[in-house]
């Protein structure tokens, strides 16, 4: 098997998806007694090619899917799916992590598990966390909330959906969990 070079992964996505890769960077970490080096690539792509940019993933070597996490960041939130290459591989491994970013507005993306079924766990999490609709994923009862949690309300949103959404000059409003803001202990 030939490997590529981290810098090498970075400039076939520039390539495919032109304009599309809004940022990208390589980290490189050492780990161990030895001060073995492995390398992390960070891309972030617009969402129209996310999931053209798994695939492309899938045309290096089969991806090893380990996460997904996500930020509210206000008028968006942010995806960032975590892969590996060459997993398994001594000194060869790349971590390569995609990040996206959905409006709140409109918060659908594709579903990978067409591509990566392992996906589906954490793909589920984002839903039941967040509010976001994966366009492609059968409707399933909650894996992680109890059955009887509020409904349209993510445990992970920071706006008026999440549990103890906050009002402009830090105080918590609404009634989603907490129904009296004296029983709620704010954090600093």
């Amino acid at each position: 098997m030939e490997y590529m070079k981290p810098e090498e992964i970075i400039e076939l996505f520039k390539e495919k998806f032109n304009g599309s890769v809004t940022n990208s960077k390589i980290e490189v970490k050492t780990a161990g007694l030895k001060k073995n080096s492995y390398s992390l690539i960070w891309l972030e792509i617009e969402l129209k090619d996310f999931k053209e940019a798994v695939k492309l993933l899938g045309t290096i070597q089969f991806p090893h899917f380990a996460i997904i996490s996500g930020d509210d960041l206000g008028e968006q939130i942010e995806l960032t799916y975590y892969f590996s290459l060459y997993y398994g591989e001594r000194f060869k491994e790349i971590s390569l992590n995609i990040t996206t970013f959905l409006p709140k507005e409109d918060l659908k993306i594709s579903t990978i598990t067409d591509l990566i079924p392992g996906a589906q766990t954490a793909e589920r999490e984002m839903i039941e966390m967040f509010g976001i609709k994966v366009e492609g994923l059968p409707d399933s009862p909650n894996l992680f909330l109890p059955k009887d949690f509020a409904k349209d309300t993510y445990p992970f949103r920071r706006d008026e959906k999440g549990i103890y959404p906050l009002s402009k000059n830090g105080k918590y409003v609404g009634d989603n969990i907490v129904k009296r803001e004296e029983e709620v202990k704010k954090i600093e």
